[in-house]
């Protein structure tokens, strides 16, 4: 596992809490759920790659087909 993949998850989190703050200041509740919501699809986009990898290494290594 690439450590550069922990800091693209905790950058996509701490860009979508700055963009959720911002707009929960200015009122704007319903965008800042939207935000939340597209921000956690695309960390699990990422967690998801991450297990494909995981299992393909499984079936390399076992030589699974």
């Amino acid at each position: 596992m690439d450590i550069s993949i922990l800091f693209k998850l905790a950058a996509i989190g701490i860009i979508v809490t700055i963009v959720c703050q911002l707009l929960k200041k200015s009122d704007r509740d319903d965008i800042s759920t939207v935000v939340s919501i597209v921000g956690l699809v695309i960390a699990l986009g990422v967690a998801v790659t991450m297990i494909g990898d995981l299992f393909g290494a499984i079936r390399e290594i076992f030589g699974v087909t």
